[in-house]
């Protein structure tokens, strides 16, 4: 044996890793700790956690008053999780988000009176949890032949609704062999491809690896389904060895085989498989470690690329090449680590158990690449990290902060997809085609068209601020997530539409935004319900635009002035009675008054003149000279300032008389008058 395969997915899924780490944080709490069943079919972490104290248990009875019940990564149907709380039993329910969501799609379909067909082992606990969630009959098949002798038998009747789902670890080939069959006999089948992405990946890269390897050696424990299911397709294609532990392995496993792929189930530590991978280099002193080009952001941040490492593998000695392959094994590794210092570019903590100072490099502290790394932890706080490195040789261990959040808040995210649940986040990035914003250390990709409600050519007012959006698409293999916006604001829109309606009332004053400008009017923000100002209320004067008054952004009290209904349509008030022109003249100017005016206006029967701004009078033709005049440009010019006098108004009709020629008439009487006194002194 000259070369050793490690796949790129080997050992815990995650699953099983969360349904451990509850495990390991109660126990750090110092809490007594309980399991339904072994935690996960593996004999020697199940054995560890035995040592510590931990206890699978079957009934209530067995769980000692004060301890913590963990349901482990399978589930358990709900009979059996209300049997616990009616003896008052803390629960920590640990399901997978995956297998919890076969739960709803089958208590979903099942109230709806469909029969379900479960492909997966019948006494796995997975599928006997899945079964509890049914109302209506339900049918387990791990084979082909099985779902043909089930179906054959006439138990289901084609009549009825049925639907399809599977056991998250189920075998690809077979599930899809199992669909076109049953598709064949019923016409209104409702399919749910409830296999888990992570089992599908590990599967794909284990056949792959048995068509290139001459043969595959399988870590994990016996009792796994999983492990089971490597093992069967692997050996399709070359000879292959199932095996728990290290000790397990012989030289004579690999006689005559020149390159041997290693890969390992859901329920596998870390630690067996670095030691099956050690034991098998020991076996074949020649043998080369070949690293799997694993890429952790995948899992923790997808939206960078992961670090290269220093030397290639054909640059590297056997040490070296055995070193880096185990490494990668490293990032499922969990420690707490208690903040010790903390620096602009990095966190120093003290890593609980183990002797060893720790950093947390900036980029490996958040999501967020313009973090203050004093805004995420202080000294003395006591984190969660993923171990990243542990290779240096001052034995220091470099760590993160980001991937654990990134993997706890995949869970959110794809629970939130499912569920429809409205996430917050912070934005974080403005990049081509939409923005990134950052929610339980996750990144999720905003298209442009989903940023706002009404399209914005420039997103970068978005950038920094809290924002609302729903996950609108999931793709699990790549661990990425699009949001929208958009669908929130709509959303909170028609909430407020429907509020605004249900209480408003003619004249009801408020406070709005101008959103947009027309040349017929102004449109306002009222809230999430937007009236529009005529441009003939937007001012006692003549203007020729809206612009002339307002602008977009500015803030405006306003008053409705109309409400239609049915059309949703809202006018509204702007011009304000105290500063209605007329009032003002109607205080100022009586009859009889003579003022200055402007002439604004020419007709053939006089001109206009503006008495104030929004106060036009008229002067007839014959009331500009004392004399007769063809017309009124014989006497008068746009723009020229006059005397006049107020000799009649109708308030009615916002009608004003003027006239010059009055005041040309009283200066000839008062010059009579005068001369008249004169002659008789």
């Amino acid at each position: 044996m000259r070369e050793i395969r490690l796949a790129k997915t080997a050992g815990f899924c995650f699953g099983v890793s969360k349904a451990v780490d509850r495990v390991y944080e109660l126990l750090h709490q110092g809490r007594e700790v309980r399991t339904l069943g072994p935690i996960i079919h593996n004999p020697q972490l199940v054995a560890r956690l035995e040592e510590q104290g931990v206890r699978a248990v079957e009934t209530p009875e067995e769980v000692p008053p004060g301890a913590v019940l963990v349901i482990r990564s399978h589930g358990v149907p709900p009979v059996i999780l209300r049997q616990f709380q009616e003896r008052g039993v803390e629960i920590c329910d640990a399901t997978c988000p995956f297998v919890a969501k076969i739960h709803r799609i089958v208590e979903r379909e099942s109230s709806r009176g469909a029969t379900v067909l479960i492909a997966g082992d019948e006494g796995h606990p997975e599928v006997v949890g899945i079964r509890g969630y049914c109302h209506t009959a339900s049918y387990a098949f791990s084979t082909l032949e099985e779902l043909k002798n089930l179906l054959y038998g006439g138990l289901i009747s084609v009549e009825n609704p049925v639907i399809m789902v599977s056991q998250t670890t189920f075998n690809r080939l077979t599930w899809e062999k199992c669909v076109k069959f049953a598709k064949t006999l019923y016409t209104n089948l409702l399919v749910f491809d409830t296999i888990c992405n992570a089992t599908v990946e590990r599967q794909s890269e284990a056949v792959a690896l048995s068509q290139v390897c001459d043969g595959m050696v399988i870590v994990g424990g016996r009792q796994s389904s999983n492990t089971a299911k490597l093992k069967d397709v692997c050996a399709a294609n070359c000879p292959t060895v199932l095996v728990e532990t290290a000790d397990e392995l012989s030289q004579e496993m690999f006689g005559g085989m020149e390159t041997v792929g290693v890969t390992a189930g859901a329920s596998t530590p870390a630690g067996i498989i670095k030691e099956v991978l050690s034991t098998m280099s020991e076996i074949v002193n020649n043998s080369e470690v070949i690293e799997p080009e694993v890429q952790a952001e995948e899992v923790a941040a997808p939206a960078e690329a992961p670090a290269e490492p220093a030397k290639s593998f054909e640059e590297m000695s056997f040490e070296e090449a055995l070193e880096a392959s185990l490494q990668s094994l490293n990032t499922d590794e969990r420690v707490r680590g208690i903040v010790v210092g903390i620096a602009p570019n990095e966190v120093q903590v003290e890593v609980v158990g183990r002797k060893q100072a720790g950093y947390i490099p900036l980029d490996e502290l958040s999501a967020d690449p313009n973090v203050n790394p004093e805004d995420v932890c202080k000294v003395g706080d006591e984190l969660e990290l993923l171990i990243m490195r542990t290779n240096d040789q001052e034995g220091t261990i470099m760590l993160s902060k980001k991937r654990i959040d990134a993997l706890k808040g995949w869970d959110m995210v794809v629970a939130a997809e499912e569920s429809g649940a409205v996430m917050e986040g912070v934005v974080t990035d403005v990049i081509k085609g939409g923005l990134l914003a950052v929610t339980n250390g996750v990144r999720v990709f905003i298209p442009a068209s989903h940023a706002s409600v009404a399209r914005m050519e420039d997103l970068t007012p978005l950038l920094r601020q809290n924002v609302r959006f729903r996950i609108i698409e999931v793709n699990q293999s790549r661990r990425r997530a699009v949001g929208s916006i958009r669908a929130v604001a709509k959303e909170e829109r028609k909430e407020k539409e429907e509020a605004f309606w249900a209480q408003a009332e003619v004249g009801q004053q408020y406070t709005g935004v101008v959103k947009s400008l027309t040349s017929y009017g102004a449109f306002v923000d009222l809230g999430g319900v937007d009236g529009m100002i005529h441009i003939s209320e937007l001012s006692w004067s003549r203007i020729k635009h809206p612009s002339e008054v307002v602008n977009v952004g500015d803030t405006v009290d306003v008053y409705i002035r109309d409400l239609d209904h049915e059309k949703r349509k809202i006018s509204l008030g702007y011009r304000k009675s105290e500063d209605n022109p007329w009032e003002i003249f109607k205080a100022q100017y009586p009859i009889g008054s003579v003022v200055d005016a402007k002439i604004v206006g020419m007709t053939a029967f006089g001109a206009f003149a503006q008495i104030i701004p929004g106060i036009d009078g008229l002067i007839h033709i014959s009331q500009i000279a004392d004399r007769r005049i063809e017309k009124p440009q014989d006497e008068l010019k746009i723009g020229q300032e006059v005397k006049v006098k107020i000799t009649n108004v109708d308030y009615d009709k916002k009608r004003i008389s003027l006239s010059i020629r009055a005041l040309l008439e009283d200066g000839e009487g008062a010059a009579t008058e005068e001369a008249a006194e004169e002659s008789a002194e």
